[in-house]
């Protein structure tokens, strides 16, 4: 029996139009309604997941930044944040490399230092509440997640500087120009793990939607673990179930309807 339903947004639930599907509000009311836990779990923060669900923002849980912020109902369930020494080295292994620009994401707030306009355009998608600085390594709130924009590839141009330090943080390609880097315990799967712990369900009792890599050990995790149609070969490969429909078709909700039967 479905318990608990975990679901990253952009690859996912989202269309390539960062649209949900017609049908999503009706699904999730449903779900609700048979008491099934709802979580959206993104690399994104929380005031913009917040607002794409702000109807249901307090019966929803949101594994933000990767899983390294956990809320429900206003509530911080879990934190897990990068000490200054850390965010300042990593922020300077990124400047010599082509194409790349730094975010540092905090509970509220992005800050950035490019203006760059390819750079403002693709992150004022996922940060509408930003603040521009001279100088990211002198950034003195707490942070959470270092998104590196990578306008060149991620997997490929920018990864590689970082794959070293992958044993003691979390290092991810979290989409074609997105690298992630989050405490080593900051991950979607920790997360979930969090909302089970608390709620007392079991993996066997979660099912999980992913696209990409960053989705990688909460589908790892979960006994109905779904890669979208649409996903990066490493998730389709250790993924129990593929949907039948991509994420421009819906796929997610299709899925929860033949499962549930709704």
């Amino acid at each position: 029996m479905i318990k608990l339903i975990a679901i990253d947004l952009d690859g996912s639930l989202l269309s390539d139009d960062k649209e949900l599907p017609d049908d999503f509000w009706e699904v999730a009311n449903a779900l609700f309604e048979r008491g099934i836990a709802l979580t959206i779990a993104s690399g994104r923060p929380f005031h913009n997941i917040a607002s794409v669900f702000d109807r249901i923002r307090d019966r929803l849980y949101f594994a933000c930044d990767n899983g390294s912020y956990l809320v429900h109902k206003g509530e911080e369930w879990l934190i897990r944040s990068l000490t200054p020494e850390t965010v300042a080295q990593f922020v300077n292994i990124s400047r010599p490399i082509p194409n790349v620009y730094p975010v540092l994401c905090s509970r509220n707030i992005a800050y950035l230092e490019d203006r760059e306009e390819e750079f403002k355009q693709q992150v004022l998608t996922y940060y509408q509440e930003y603040e521009m600085v001279e100088d990211l390594t002198k950034v003195s709130d707490t942070i959470i997640k270092i998104s590196l924009c990578d306008l060149k590839g991620a997997e490929t141009n920018s990864y590689p500087y970082y794959q070293q330090f992958d044993k003691e943080f979390k290092v991810v390609v979290a989409a074609d120009i997105w690298l992630d880097i989050t405490h080593k315990e900051g991950s979607k799967g920790n997360a979930i793990k969090e909302i089970q712990r608390r709620l007392e369900i079991t993996p066997d009792e979660t099912l999980v939607f992913g696209d990409y890599l960053n989705d990688l050990d909460m589908i790892l995790d979960a006994k109905y673990s779904y890669a979208m149609k649409n996903a990066h070969p490493r998730i389709l490969e250790a993924a129990s179930f593929i949907t039948e429909l991509d994420n421009n078709q819906g796929g997610v909700t299709h899925t929860i309807k033949q499962l549930l039967k709704l």
